[in-house]
């Protein structure tokens, strides 16, 4: 088994810091803990609160988050807790019991996008906190059983795993209004099954990077970029089941680069978004700054 390695991210908020999995720790889903009483479904939760500064945990499928109380700094204790959480993952037990994990009812409902080769299935589940993109049915076997079942169906071409939706990507062989309803179903029935959604972050991600860039490693005007991004333009675009991600930014050229994904990729329309939506908004709000956006995918 591979060994487990976990690394500090901060955050926004100075008293909370996550604490980041090279590999999955629980099957989709988060939680939030306030206290020891409430965190009986997650021993490791348990556990962190024993410590003393420790006033909140936050579980997801690849990190753990932690707020502190202002008793002391991260920087005095971060990294004696990352070795705890680290050893406790490593040692095989578990970040959430199966006994508690409620199986609430699950809703998946289907959207048209901009893109008519894919269709959005939203859900009530939260279902990853990195988001995944499979090409085919190798790159799904290797880090996502929901994927590999979905290219299990024919018309299935690429399937997009964010927050909490999937986006499918089909071949022409058929049309949505004829299958639709039995991927809503097959998605339904498999998340109400409690089965594995991720399994392990692809290595080909890293590739095309949807990473979360460092800021503090780039220019201001970069950093400008990410949080237009983040800020105006991601939510529109994860509504209509796609995802935008900064590449890099050239200032000599004045021109970004970015990556489009799951519902924007290959979309007859995503050029039009990039030159009078994107574009438009970023020249508007960095005056001088910015000449072109591309997609550097699509």
């Amino acid at each position: 088994m591979e060994n487990i390695k976990i690394q500090i991210q901060e955050t926004n908020n100075n008293s909370i810091i996550k604490f980041v999995s090279n590999t999955i720790l629980i099957n989709g889903g988060s939680f939030e803990f306030n206290n020891i009483d409430e965190a009986k479904s997650s021993p490791l939760a348990q556990q962190l609160f024993y410590l003393p500064f420790v006033k909140k945990v936050f579980v997801t499928a690849n990190f753990i988050a932690i707020q502190r109380f202002d008793i002391v700094e991260w920087s005095d204790v971060q990294e004696e807790v990352r070795e705890q959480i680290e050893a406790y993952v490593n040692s095989g037990n578990s970040v959430i019991t199966e006994q508690e994990a409620k199986k609430d009812a699950i809703e998946v409902y289907a959207e048209v996008t901009p893109n008519p080769a894919v269709m959005k299935f939203g859900s009530n589940k939260a279902l990853t906190q990195t988001d995944v993109e499979l090409k085919n049915i190798e790159e799904a076997s290797k880090s996502s059983p929901l994927a590999q079942a979905l290219f299990s169906f024919p018309f299935v071409k690429e399937v997009f795993i964010s927050e909490n939706y999937i986006s499918v990507s089909k071949y022409d062989v058929v049309e949505w209004n004829e299958v639709y309803q039995e991927i809503r179903t097959f998605i339904r029935q498999y998340l109400q099954d409690g089965k594995t959604i991720i399994s392990n972050l692809p290595v080909e991600e890293k590739k095309t990077e949807v990473k979360t860039v460092k800021t503090e490693n780039l220019d201001e005007t970069s950093t400008k970029i990410i949080e237009i991004l983040d800020e105006y333009i991601k939510p529109a675009v994860a509504s209509d089941g796609g995802n935008i991600a900064f590449h890099d930014y050239n200032s000599e050229t004045k021109k970004v680069s970015v990556i489009l994904q799951g519902a924007c990729s290959g979309c007859p329309s995503s050029t039009i978004t990039l030159k009078n939506g994107i574009e438009t908004m970023l020249k508007e709000m960095l005056p001088n700054q910015i000449n072109e956006v591309i997609a550097i995918n699509g």
